[in-house]
């Protein structure tokens, strides 16, 4: 009998001990989202089961584990601050809805053609964001509203907080927290078997029992309490510029967030790869579900995605059962949540916001690719000085100019034997980026010599540079000697059917 069990499901004890782990990992970091993004703890309980259960069970990546993510919390808190809660379940619903037809239409896989410095840059942004306004968290004081009043503000928040015992006793229980998790690493591998989130948290709330720490903790309204489906008044929104370009932001941030974790996560086992379009369509429905819910938007986070794969997780199984105990410690712990201090929370978002920003890629860029450096850099900067949305476009544009420039390779070659006429020869892509040197190259020409302008070498010449050409050959035909020659590129030759 115990043979034909495990003939049937021969991972399944792998899988049970990893979605153990995965819950273990995920537990503190779907309350610490929740709270950082302004809603209640049990939302992010709810999209983690969601997470865990609907887009574990649905087909794309095997082993990758969605539930909600740091890297949209400043999107969501600027939602919520601007929309209002109710209207959280309209945008991811509709960014759920949107993922979903553009994995029908197999768009999946272009994301993987959107620039890697740009992505992180967004995360980069994100995390310090993030950080500066977790930091305000830890001290037990209000963040200013936008990205750059965050980060000049703190100085004179922690000035605030050396006067202030109970402001003290926060920051201090934040900056244990940051420190258990960074020398976690470091500890005995069968200490190491608790996840270091987890026993950052523990900690953090039993000194808080011990000692009477005059910190602030979750609030807990109850899983049911918590769970409120958006009005049909509130799709009414959509009709608002702000609401739908909130929309868009969630639907590509969530969707390369989840599409280039799963590419992390498949090198990290042998088992079978992701199918982009499916898993899109998975998140999708996750975030579909999500919205009908009011709960937390969604994407595949990699800290669980790797714990999972890390604790020997075999097939899909894992995820799904971690979203299981999420259930059941939603439905019958949830007043545990009333003992977690604010300050741990946000010292887990502290330490996961600097993990979102790639020093060391930015280094190696830097010393290797300085254009692709520069990219990850003010995508980062725009996003912590204007927002989200807008700093992502900025990095975007940037990398399409940046491509454009490196596309437009144009040679120019001056043959002039002293004798008869100037011989001009262009190479190469021929584009309005490379006018200016084209343009300088030819007006430095001697205007009292006939010129032939060879154009047989060019790949591509658009048409700002056609009406150049045209338009200078014309202007020195006029003062030369004689007309200038002009060899245009020969179309290449019909291939038979």
């Amino acid at each position: 009998m115990n043979i034909a069990r495990t003939s049937r499901f021969p991972h399944l004890k792998a899988d049970f001990a990893a979605s153990l782990v995965v819950f273990l990992v995920a537990l503190p970091l779907c309350v610490g989202v929740a709270v950082a993004s302004g809603v209640p703890a049990e939302l992010g309980l709810v999209t983690g089961i969601v997470g865990g259960i609907v887009t574990g069970l649905m087909r794309g990546s095997s082993l990758q584990v969605s539930g909600p993510a740091a890297g949209l919390t400043v999107l969501v808190f600027e939602a919520v601050q601007e929309f209002g809660l109710p209207a959280l379940g309209v945008i991811v619903l509709v960014s759920g809805l949107l993922q979903i037809a553009m994995g029908a239409l197999k768009l999946g896989r272009y994301f993987r053609a959107i620039s890697v410095s740009v992505v992180e840059g967004m995360l980069a942004g994100i995390g310090l964001v993030l950080i500066a306004g977790q930091l305000y968290s830890m001290a037990g004081t209000k963040a200013p509203e936008s990205g750059l009043a965050k980060i000049a503000g703190l100085p004179e928040a922690l000035v605030t907080s050396l006067g202030d015992t109970g402001a003290l006793a926060s920051l201090g229980l934040g900056a244990g927290t940051i420190a258990v998790l960074v020398l976690w690493k470091r500890m005995p591998a069968k200490v190491r078997t608790v996840p270091g989130p987890l026993a950052a948290v523990g900690l953090a709330t039993l000194a808080v029992l011990v000692f009477s720490m005059p910190v602030a903790t979750v609030e807990v309204q109850g899983l049911l309490g918590s769970i409120q489906p958006p009005p049909l008044g509130e799709f009414g929104e959509l009709a608002s510029v702000g609401l739908l370009g909130t929309v868009i932001a969630f639907t590509l941030i969530a969707s390369a967030e989840s599409l280039f974790s799963a590419a992390a996560v498949d090198r990290l086992h042998d088992g079978p790869r992701t199918e982009y379009d499916k898993e899109l369509v998975a998140q999708g429905a996750g975030n579909a579900v999500c919205g009908v819910l009011g709960a937390l938007p969604m994407t595949a986070v990699i800290v669980r995605s790797s714990a999972n794969v890390a604790a020997g997780a075999r097939t899909k199984a894992s995820r799904v059962m971690h979203g299981v105990w999420l259930l059941l410690f939603a439905a019958l712990l949830p007043s545990v949540l009333a003992y977690i201090p604010l300050p741990a929370l946000a010292g887990i978002l502290v330490h996961a916001g600097a993990k979102l920003v790639p020093l060391r890629a930015i280094a190696t860029l830097w010393r290797e690719h300085r254009g692709e450096a520069l990219i990850l850099v003010v995508t980062a900067v725009s996003i912590v000085a204007v927002s989200m949305f807008e700093g992502v476009l900025i990095g975007l544009a940037l990398a399409v100019v940046k491509t454009a420039w490196e596309a437009s390779h144009i040679r120019v070659q001056v043959i002039d034997k002293g004798a008869g006429p100037v011989r001009v020869y262009l190479s190469g892509n021929a584009t309005f980026l490379r006018l200016p040197k084209i343009l300088d190259d030819l007006e430095a020409l001697p205007q009292d010599r006939p010129v032939e302008l060879d154009l047989t070498g060019l790949h591509h010449l658009d048409h700002a540079c056609r009406t150049a050409l045209e338009t200078w050959a014309e202007r020195h035909s006029a003062v030369g000697p004689e007309p200038v020659k002009v060899r245009e590129p020969q179309p290449e030759p019909a291939t038979a059917a």
